[in-house]
């Protein structure tokens, strides 16, 4: 399977690219994926058909032009866009509902998946907590009552949990 990576920022764009080649192995052997990092989340335009500028490198702002190419470029059966961003101040419901939108506006859809980060996305890699006490030893208790926030593009599914090792695989 080939991913399509699309992150707000680019250090959101190397922590996703980090977590990917511990979940599926390195890039380009059973995998690939292509990362695009923006300058920004912005927000989606309430015309979805509308040109955006192409300077403003804001990842909303782009989204309905990309999954539009993206639906007519891609193998479904074989390709995948991945659009990862960070839920803000935002109702995650209602932002969630606004992506969707924007995907189902396309013909044909790109196979898409969304994940909202509640938490900023870099905050994901703190749920492996063998790794961040090793790197942090003290005080150990500080991490133990660490919770991750996340949603995803299933109805209903913005919810909190708690982290371990295996929520990065999720």
């Amino acid at each position: 399977m080939h991913f399509e990576v699309l992150a707000e920022d680019r250090s959101g764009s190397i922590a996703l690219d980090i977590v990917l080649t511990e979940i599926l192995g390195a890039n380009g052997t059973a995998h690939t994926w292509r990362m695009h990092a923006y300058k920004g989340i912005g927000r989606i335009p309430g015309d979805l058909q509308r040109a955006p500028d192409p300077a403003r490198r804001l990842l909303l702002d782009q989204l309905p032009r990309l999954l539009r190419g993206y639906g007519r470029s891609l193998r479904r059966e074989t390709e995948c866009v991945v659009v990862v961003v960070d839920l803000d101040d935002r109702d995650c419901m209602t932002f969630k509902r606004e992506l969707l939108d924007a995907l189902d506006a396309c013909d044909p859809r790109p196979r898409t998946l969304f994940r909202i980060a509640i938490e900023e996305s870099e905050a994901w890699l703190l749920g492996d907590r063998e790794a961040v006490t090793a790197a942090y030893p003290t005080p150990r208790s500080r991490f133990s009552t660490a919770t991750c926030r996340t949603a995803s593009a299933a109805p209903g599914r913005c919810s909190r949990m708690p982290c371990t090792r295996a929520d990065r695989h999720d």
